[in-house]
């Protein structure tokens, strides 16, 4: 099985021109985890994930603390947004380069590549890099286990 068998081929995209205001709200009326960013023959350049934008809001202080367990409660944290600045700042300040596979990948190794990275979804591109389509975890895991009934005893 290819990953263009189970991939979904209604793929929201943003531009590498866009800003990040513009990608949060990508992210809202898709109710997305991944947003690919393309260049202008719509060929993948990079990723931005719901998570790069929700770092906005954490302050740095987090990432040096080992645990969080112990705080019940952000207060005025709580409240915090990022400034217009930052909002209207080009996705490619917070754009990453991402895992991808070609729509004639395997399953397993598509699944391999999300396991090796920890990605919950993967972009699949053309022979020629335009982005065709997104597969997920879920997508990948089920498409395999439905060809287990065909299984049998020897």
């Amino acid at each position: 099985m290819k990953i263009s068998d189970c991939m979904k081929r209604k793929v929201f995209s943003i531009s590498m021109h866009a800003t990040i205001r513009q990608a949060a709200e990508k992210f809202v009326e898709h109710k997305i985890g991944l947003l690919p960013v393309v260049d202008e023959h719509s060929k993948l350049v990079g990723v931005i994930g719901l998570s790069d934008l929700l770092s906005l809001e954490l302050p740095d202080l987090f990432q040096l603390l080992p645990d969080l367990d112990f705080v019940h409660d952000f207060g005025a944290i709580e409240t915090t947004r990022p400034t217009p600045e930052e909002l209207d700042s080009p996705i490619t300040r917070l754009m990453h380069t991402v895992a991808f596979v070609k729509e004639t990948s395997g399953l397993l190794r598509a699944y391999a590549l999300m396991f090796k990275h920890n990605l919950h979804d993967l972009p699949v591109v053309s022979e020629d890099g335009t982005l065709v389509g997104i597969a997920s975890r879920v997508d990948i895991g089920t498409t395999i286990l439905s060809s287990w009934k065909n299984v049998s005893l020897p």
